[in-house]
């Protein structure tokens, strides 16, 4: 195993605990989250420095970049977290209304995060080689995989 797949692991691995760690209790309260949404944030940039060979002058384009990019992505998870919070204080009592709404939020708020994607995909382009960007966003993609899992793992199902 090479030192970034290393590096990455047990980074990846450290928010899994994060995760866990946080959750002090099955409801986890709104500061519980915010602090773990500031982990995650903080763990992400530390994975993407140690994943990326940035030369001086890429890094001093690239961050500034990515701070806009993650903070146009934290603004997409908010929706994302707000729904799971009123989908939690709610699913025992929905309707197929409501469960619908859920459904179609859920997709709205997963296609804003991808347009945002695509639309900053050119623009770390004109910064960082192609191959550097598309590392990123692979990069990017597997924190979001991980974390949307992570809250799957703490989302209970619908009943019928």
């Amino acid at each position: 195993m090479n030192r970034k797949a290393f590096i990455m692991g047990t980074v990846l691995g450290g928010l899994a605990f994060i995760g866990a760690s946080s959750a002090k209790a099955q409801d986890p309260t709104d500061e519980d989250i915010k602090l773990f949404r500031k982990d995650i944030r903080s763990l992400r940039k530390q994975i993407v420095a140690a994943n990326l060979d940035l030369s001086d002058a890429e890094s001093e384009k690239f961050w500034p970049l990515f701070e806009k990019y993650t903070a146009e992505l934290v603004a997409k998870q908010d929706g994302k977290y707000a729904l799971l919070k009123e989908y939690a204080e709610n699913y025992t009592t929905m309707n197929s209304k409501d469960a619908e709404n859920y459904i179609r939020g859920r997709a709205a708020i997963e296609e804003a995060i991808l347009q945002v994607r695509l639309r900053y995909f050119p623009l770390f382009l004109e910064v960082v080689s192609g191959k550097t960007a598309a590392r990123f966003f692979q990069i990017d993609w597997r924190l979001g995989l991980v974390i949307d899992l992570q809250l799957a793992s703490q989302t209970p199902i619908i009943e019928p």
